[in-house]
């Protein structure tokens, strides 16, 4: 998942790529307390931060999970999701203004594949995902992976998010190409393989570096699993595996046997499809076993953090891949410590992030380091009905109970009245039959 940060970082680091004019906006850039004030969160919105560079996501993503959580959305936050989208069927982060055109160069393929897996998961809404579905068609890279913002070079966990929106529209990723290139392609970009130390094999690096080599990234990683797993949001698979995650089988020996069963890679070769679920899923069980059942954040000049978005997406990608004993801890953990992540059910994204990281795990939500429906429901506009119907109903129960326990009481009560007013008229009518012959 993207924090509001990180989207800004993409969208600047995408801008510099592609030679816009973002770098003298920085330099000619207002002073700050001259700088415009940030948009307050419109109506129909979940969450009250500043919608400028994550409105969208956290939307999406808020829909997506009370979907699982069979919480139907009022109007408002629907209808706020399908205005954003552009004409062109892409979404930006944030449209302020829905009456103006998008400016094609801001639309952004993480807002928009988690914006068409929040409308599949919805229902209804097929007119915008079709739209959706083609604007990823058309934005893909001529390698076959996706950038954040169009006309600039893909990444990892851009690359996995259209994977994951692919699978969830139906649409084979191995038959959307660009070039000759897949999204399978795309995606083997950014895995580390054999050619990589073995405790980084199975990895994903966000980009190459400048000199083409592949340094493993936590939150690319944790993103690229669930799409090289197969997976899409709200993850529901309940395929289940007894065994670890094969490790990447390469040449040197210093692995098992490959999933596909094709025998050893030789370096430097990109990690096959068949393989890549595997790979990255023995990596994440090694980290996380590493880090305390948790992924690290590594930031220059900062001491290493908890990377709760990073474990989040792991744990989702280790479910999907069918190993939810490897992701079980990750899961824990995140009940335990998800609280801090979320600010205490008040950050949109991180809460539905962990209400969808519980559903995939089967975990109570009510009960999944406070109420997690609840807590993102608060967030948003009232809902228009929730699951806590069959509850309402189920708690009626017991006051059926003691009203039918009452109408037996009652009966019980008249018929020991019946009785004793009988047993009263046989003990006067001997005492009469006594009389007289006394």
């Amino acid at each position: 998942m993207l924090t509001a940060a990180r989207l800004g970082a993409a969208a600047l680091t995408a801008a510099l790529l592609t030679g816009t004019a973002a770098a003298p906006a920085l330099a000619d850039s207002p002073s700050p307390s001259a700088a415009p004030a940030a948009p307050a969160a419109p109506e129909g919105l979940y969450g009250k931060g500043d919608p400028t560079y994550d409105g969208v996501w956290r939307q999406s993503l808020a829909l997506t999970a009370l979907a699982g959580a069979k919480v139907t959305p009022a109007d408002s936050a629907v209808s706020w999701l399908t205005g954003q989208q552009c004409a062109d069927g892409g979404w930006p982060s944030f449209r302020a203004d829905t009456a103006a055109a998008c400016d094609a160069k801001t639309e952004d393929s993480n807002a928009t594949a988690v914006a068409v897996q929040a409308l599949i998961a919805l229902g209804g809404h097929q007119d915008a995902v079709d739209k959706g579905v083609q604007w990823l068609k058309a934005n893909q890279n001529a390698d076959g992976s996706w950038a954040y913002n169009p006309g600039s070079p893909g990444d990892a966990d851009s690359t996995g998010l259209a994977v994951n929106a692919l699978f969830a529209a139906k649409a084979d990723p191995a038959g959307v190409a660009k070039a000759g290139k897949n999204a399978f392609d795309g995606l083997a970009l950014f895995q580390l393989g054999c050619a990589a130390p073995a405790d980084q094999r199975g990895a994903f690096a966000y980009q190459p570096k400048p000199d083409g080599a592949l340094g493993a990234n936590a939150l690319a990683t944790g993103q690229a699993a669930l799409a090289a797993a197969g997976g899409k949001l709200p993850v529901t698979n309940t395929n289940r595996t007894d065994a670890a995650p094969k490790a990447l089988s390469c040449t040197d020996g210093s692995a098992a046997t490959p999933a596909s069963g094709q025998g050893s890679a030789p370096a430097g070769a990109p990690v096959a499809h068949a393989d890549s679920a595997e790979a990255v899923g023995a990596y994440l069980t090694a980290q996380l076993a590493a880090g305390g059942q948790h992924l690290v954040l590594t930031t220059p000049g900062a001491p290493p953090a908890p990377d709760y978005t990073a474990t989040a997406w792991a744990a989702l990608g280790l479910i999907q891949g069918g190993h939810p004993q490897q992701a079980a801890g990750a899961v824990d953990w995140l009940a335990k410590e998800g609280g801090t992540w979320t600010k205490g059910g008040t950050d949109a994204a991180a809460t539905a992030t962990l209400l969808m990281v519980a559903q995939a795990a089967q975990r109570d939500p009510a009960s999944f380091g406070g109420d997690l429906v609840a807590q993102l429901t608060a967030l948003g506009p009232a809902p228009k009905a929730t699951s806590a119907a069959p509850t309402a109903a189920a708690s009626s129960a017991p006051a059926k109970e003691e009203k039918k326990d009452g109408g037996i009481g009652q009966w019980w009560l008249i018929g020991v009245g019946l009785l004793i007013g009988i047993g009263g008229g046989l003990v006067l009518s001997l005492q009469r039959k006594r009389g007289p012959k006394l």
